[in-house]
């Protein structure tokens, strides 16, 4: 980061530790215009039908990335092939997913689209902001608000709640309330939270421009190796993870495992681990140790792997999607077990290994016979350092970024509350 990012968050964080106190009632402050309305006063759905059928441009909702093209999020198109069910959405306009799980805040508001309008799933609500009553850009903040998602939880029957995935009702998300100050003060707020959208974005470039160059220096590296090949199996210490079925779930020795789910491109997503029973002797078979690389053996994920840091503490095996690769001492290490995967994943070699209809399946044993580049482990540490290095650089940059949107987040449910006040926020951008 800049001094001057460096600065800003600083200030920011200042900010949000040491809250401004909440006017008292009857002060001018409490009495500035602040209103808190139901949805239904400031949305009006819109139920445009792609009637024609022709617009195939499928959009969907992602927590992560707003609104999105759909192939640039799923492995495979989920559309159906008729889509004139579908709604029209055209820009300024928002999507929200009525049917998340409960970890996923119960939903996400998406105003993020381009010149040219898209389709969605009729699943989803699309709504636009009634004119005059809320600056789109402020009423996209505040629908992201915990203070929205709070509100919203408050307002679902009581089956909803109880259950891991949610249909919530029309009039439930109409019913929900949202802060609304005076137009000049929305305006000064999406200036302010702006701001530090603006810092995160420019930490995401400069993440993903490291990525890319960490992708091409180990594209270059391996294809520059003209050494001979070794099986896969041979160069390291592989194996695929366990059988499920529903005896095992319970029993005497249930514990925590992987599966593909939990491996994205590079890291390891804990937030979900499911459970097994494991015996004694099965335990000492799949264990995932410290410097173990775990790879996806099918499906979407196929190819994905990540290096296992033993962040959860005991025992944590692994499911018969994923394959465990070990180094072997003197032959191989850690670091060059994961690049190899990645570098056969991002030329395609996995997937050419690839077979099945409908779900594509790398398998064991083809993927334990592919060729590795023999080279000693001396040779290894001086091919994989560099490519550390950019990867520890752009983890460094992405945490940054992450902690930031931490604090982005505290700034505006401060300001949305008012324990915050708009001119103190403005000093800390």
């Amino acid at each position: 980061m800049s001094d001057w990012q460096q600065i800003a968050l600083g200030n920011l964080q200042t900010r949000v530790r040491h809250k401004v106190a909440v006017p008292p009632q009857g002060s001018r402050a409490s009495m500035s215009g602040w209103r808190q309305v139901s949805l239904s006063e400031v949305v009006t759905r819109v139920t445009t039908k792609n009637v024609d059928g022709t617009n195939q441009n499928v959009l969907t909702v992602s927590a992560e990335h707003g609104l999105i093209a759909q192939e640039s999020f799923f492995t495979k198109k989920v559309a159906s092939k008729d889509t004139s069910g579908y709604y029209v959405v055209a820009p300024g306009q928002f999507v929200y997913n009525k049917s998340t799980s409960k970890s996923a805040a119960y939903g996400t508001v998406a105003r993020n689209l381009s010149d040219a309008p898209g389709i969605v799933s009729p699943l989803y609500f699309v709504f636009e902001a009634k004119d005059g009553a809320a600056l789109p850009e402020y009423l996209e903040l505040a629908l992201n608000s915990i203070q929205f998602f709070g509100s919203l939880a408050g307002m679902l029957r009581e089956g909803a709640r109880s259950h891991g995935l949610l249909n919530v009702r029309l009039k439930e998300f109409y019913a929900a309330t949202v802060m609304l100050p005076p137009l000049p003060v929305q305006k000064r707020i999406v200036e302010t939270t702006s701001a530090v959208e603006e810092q995160i974005s420019a930490l995401d470039t400069e993440a993903e421009a490291l990525t890319r160059v960490e992708s091409r220096l180990r594209r270059d590296l391996f294809s520059s190796q003209d050494a001979a090949t070794m099986p896969a199996g041979k160069k390291f210490d592989m194996l695929l993870g366990r059988q499920k079925s529903a005896r095992q779930s319970v029993g005497e020795h249930v514990h925590p495992y992987l599966r593909a789910a939990n491996l994205g491109g590079g890291t390891l997503d804990l937030s979900d681990l499911k459970t097994m029973n494991f015996e004694p002797h099965e335990q000492q078979k799949y264990a995932v140790l410290p410097d173990d690389i775990l790879l996806v053996e099918g499906g979407a994920g196929l190819g994905h792997s990540a290096r296992w840091a033993g962040k959860v503490g005991g025992f944590v095996g692994f499911d018969k999607h994923v394959i465990r690769l070990r180094p072997r001492s003197g032959v191989s290490t850690a670091e060059y077990a994961l690049h190899w995967c990645r570098w056969a994943n991002e030329t395609g070699r996995f997937a050419a290994q690839a077979t099945g209809t409908g779900i594509k399946a790398l398998g064991f044993a083809r993927a334990s016979k592919m060729a590795v580049p023999d080279i000693s482990v001396e040779q290894q540490d001086e091919m994989t350092a560099p490519l550390d290095a950019l990867g520890r650089q752009s983890d460094a940059v992405r945490a940054e970024a992450a902690r930031l949107r931490q604090v982005r987040a505290g700034v505006l449910s401060g300001l949305l509350d008012r324990t915050i006040d708009i001119e103190s926020a403005e000093l800390g951008v």
